[in-house]
């Protein structure tokens, strides 16, 4: 895992006029966030021990091979997840059934509750995702800069775009090991300023908060109250183009979509001090 240092930061921008990005100062606490994207064999090296410990899960997860990303899992499973590997590593979970944080989530798809002193593995909140993202710089449209090519991440070329300087068409490196999905392995471009692979591209990433528009500001902002209809979804994927992958870019869809193989849905997870 990387260590993220507290502070704070400008999270959005007005580079493209995403009318849900308007940037807003956020302070963050200091995080270790996973310099790689869970990769299907690290997914199922904890899936194997959860469903051996009671745990149920939606979906198995997939993934081209056991260097890529893991994929097509929901929401609800990579909260599952993060509290199986909590617990295989000896750590408290963080993520219950009951307000009381007596009933660790190891099952279902139901309301859940999340005990943020717990020491254990969590997806990251929004506001985490894109200071981790963003690697110390400000201001920028991307981990590394304003522009995007396809010798910095996994995406899909469109030079239509200004700050897109392609090629166009889908990467390369996604036809190494055959057909689709054409995720590539984890760790294949360069990290950014933090430490962290794959933070635009490859495979979008779950986070904790509800999408809701206009995102908070403040110290370590948990997102909206829910219910609401769709989690937030961040960082791109191989399928689409370069607007995805902007840090101040918000995806989202249903807790319960683990999207499909061609363009499904990772995660990577993160940690207090």
């Amino acid at each position: 895992m990387a260590l993220v240092p507290a502070g704070s930061f400008t999270m959005g921008d007005t580079l493209d006029g995403s009318s849900d990005a308007v940037p807003v100062s956020v302070t963050v606490s200091a995080f270790y966030i996973d310099a790689n994207l869970v990769s299907l064999s690290q997914w199922q090296s904890v899936y194997y021990w959860a469903t051996s410990q009671g745990y149920n899960f939606v979906h198995a997860g997939a993934g081209k091979a056991a260097n890529h990303p893991v994929l097509t899992v929901d929401w609800y499973d990579t909260v599952k997840w993060c509290n199986a590997r909590s617990q295989q590593a000896g750590k408290t979970p963080v993520y219950y059934t009951d307000a009381g944080f007596t009933q660790v989530f190891t099952s279902g798809e139901v309301t859940v509750y999340a005990n943020w002193a717990a020491n254990g593995y969590r997806l990251p909140m929004e506001a985490e995702w894109e200071r981790a993202a963003r690697g110390g710089l400000s201001g920028q449209r991307f981990p590394w800069g304003n522009t995007i090519t396809e010798n910095l991440a996994n995406y899909n070329g469109n030079t239509g775009y200004p700050y897109d300087l392609g090629p166009n068409g889908y990467n390369s490196i996604g036809s190494i090991g055959g057909a689709s999905p054409a995720t590539s392995q984890v760790g294949s471009f360069a990290a950014n300023g933090y430490g962290l692979y794959d933070i635009a591209g490859n495979v979008f990433e779950w986070c904790w908060d509800w999408y809701d528009t206009p995102y908070a500001g403040g110290s370590d902002p948990h997102g909206p109250d829910g219910p609401l209809s769709n989690r937030v979804l961040r960082g791109g994927n191989w399928y689409y183009d370069a607007t995805y992958s902007r840090c101040a870019y918000r995806g989202y869809n249903f807790p319960d979509n683990a999207g499909n193989p061609g363009d499904g849905f990772g995660f990577r997870c993160v940690k207090g001090l």
